[in-house]
């Protein structure tokens, strides 16, 4: 009986060294995914970069009283080209010429209370208020010039009319953006078009650059505009930041609201560039990534595309450096953190 408890105990611990063994054994590892991959290097090419946009005047201006009261006279049209300088309406001048009046006669007093100064026949006290009276009534006529009589600021084309001779402005809203305005100028050369640019690409904008347009409506033509404004800041929501553009507007071809597409060129650098296949995208989302050989265990590596080159794509990433061996074949079954084998 002994005999048999003995045997049985040693028949369990052979059993269970047995299953220990075999569950360390390699075989019960998950096995290495064959991949292949090639060495990362930098390339040189030409960066140029294509962005879509709207045709914008480079000046607009809703012009309107400073307070109601009656319009004279409206002396252009809908279309109508203007300078800069050239009066565009007349307001009721009434309330204006009763302060030129005021003035006229202030001015008389002031020229007397002047002349008795001198002598000491009047204080100094009177003749501040005078003067005060006079300066203010002076501020009141110059502004009433200003907003009975509109000129234009620059020189454009009337895109708006919005009442007629005779007629009440009230300062109730007008215009399709609902500002209130008797006309509408615009300055149509130069124009300008606002560009929203990927902030990978901020470094590489500058004031001057040139830029490429042409607008579908004139097959072949292209019109060249310079960067006169970069934003300071980026739109966190779009990581894009505004770049204005100043374009000329060649025989007034090009006319505010028109599509357009925009190529700039940013001249040569080095960048990684690898086969299109290599680069994956997470499902549901714009996120692409690619795999790196990370001593036998997949990394996962998020990046920016960059340009195409028929099946080649531009990678950009501050996790990626040269000498990093990207994995080509087998990538689409790996997850981060997988053993894998790179095969020569």
């Amino acid at each position: 009986m002994i005999s048999g408890l003995i045997l049985s105990a040693c028949s369990s611990k052979n059993k269970n060294e047995a299953a220990s063994a075999l569950a360390n054994s390699p075989a019960s590892e998950k096995a290495a995914i064959p991949v292949k991959a090639i060495t990362l290097t930098k390339t040189k090419i030409a960066r140029t970069i294509d962005y879509t946009a709207t045709v914008l005047p480079y000046e607009e201006v809703n012009m309107a009283p400073s307070t109601p009261g009656r319009i004279d006279k409206i002396y252009v049209e809908t279309g109508d080209r203007v300078n800069k300088g050239d009066q565009l309406f007349l307001m009721d001048r009434t309330q204006l010429y009763q302060l030129k009046l005021q003035l006229a006669n202030l001015e008389k007093d002031l020229s007397r209370l002047d002349t008795l100064l001198a002598t000491g026949s009047v204080k100094q006290q009177q003749y501040d208020q005078m003067k005060t009276q006079y300066d203010v009534t002076k501020t009141n006529v110059d502004f009433m010039e200003v907003n009975t009589l509109l000129i234009a600021p620059f020189s454009g084309i009337i895109t708006g009319k919005y009442f007629e001779d005779g007629e009440i402005y009230s300062g109730t809203p007008t215009t399709q953006s609902g500002r209130s305005a008797v006309v509408t100028l615009m300055q149509v050369n130069p124009l300008k078009v606002n560009v929203a640019i990927s902030e990978q690409y901020y470094p590489l904008i500058k004031r001057g650059m040139k830029a490429d347009i042409t607008a579908d409506v004139y097959d072949g033509e292209v019109f060249t505009g310079r960067v006169f404004m970069k934003s300071p800041t980026i739109n966190s929501a779009t990581r894009s930041f505004i770049t204005e553009i100043e374009l000329p507007n060649r025989n007034d071809l090009l006319k505010p609201g028109m599509f357009v597409r925009v190529s700039m060129d940013l001249g040569e650098v080095e960048t990684f560039v690898v086969p299109a296949a290599t680069v994956l995208l997470q499902e549901g989302t714009n996120i692409r990534y690619v795999f790196i050989d990370d001593q036998g265990i997949a990394k996962r590596i998020e990046v920016i595309i960059g340009k195409r080159f028929d099946d080649q794509l531009e990678i950009i990433s501050d996790n990626l450096k040269e000498g990093d061996r990207l994995i080509t074949e087998g990538q689409s079954r790996l997850l981060s953190e997988d053993k894998i084998e790179v095969l020569e």
